[in-house]
């Protein structure tokens, strides 16, 4: 049985989408990244850490556990999710005008062994006015999100430009993701 240890209603979504069959596994994982840890191994870490410790709750040696993480970067730094509504808008308008990177890993565990892989997306976002920040923030969107925006919803809006994944920016790289299962034996197709 696939597991995904992620609450994410995005993650769910995605899974759904492309008919895979799978049960929810609770997992607290700190998302900090270590001094000097590069953006793409803290992403990966953090998708590892989910993954394992999915795999541990569950006690169950036939589980097969899914963990992902998606982050926003832009000059080496993680753009995590934003404290608060100052928060959202400064790491707006630090995206604005500007190609960021969106960096989305997976991490299949089981009994048999570890894999990954992951998804690089570049984004350029169109110079974003305060009145633009503000309102996209009022829509609640940019809570809960790395970067303060969801490319899904009214964030769509805030993109001039994607190279790489949509479903990747979202929080679960799909092709990425199925790739994986499929080579696995969690899939077929």
């Amino acid at each position: 049985m696939l597991y995904l240890a992620s609450q994410s209603p995005r993650r769910r979504q995605l899974l759904e989408q492309i008919g895979v069959e799978f049960r929810v596994v609770d997992v607290n994982v700190p998302e900090q990244r270590a001094h000097a840890e590069a953006p793409r191994e803290y992403v990966s870490r953090v998708a590892r850490e989910k993954a394992i410790a999915g795999f541990v709750a569950l006690n169950d040696p036939q589980a097969v556990v899914l963990g992902a993480d998606t982050e926003v970067v832009l000059d080496d730094e993680v753009f995590g999710k934003p404290a608060d509504a100052a928060d959202a808008a400064a790491m707006l308008r630090r995206l604005s005008a500007r190609v960021h990177e969106v960096i989305s890993t997976v991490w299949l565990v089981s009994r048999k062994g570890e894999w990954s892989d992951t998804s690089l997306s570049r984004v350029r976002m169109p110079e974003l006015d305060d009145a633009t920040i503000a309102a996209y923030i009022a829509t609640g969107e940019a809570f809960g999100k790395a970067g303060a925006y969801a490319i899904q919803g009214h964030g769509a809006k805030l993109i001039e430009h994607l190279d790489g994944s949509h479903s990747g920016v979202m929080g679960l790289p799909v092709f990425e993701t199925a790739r994986l299962l499929r080579a696995h034996g969690v899939i077929r197709a």
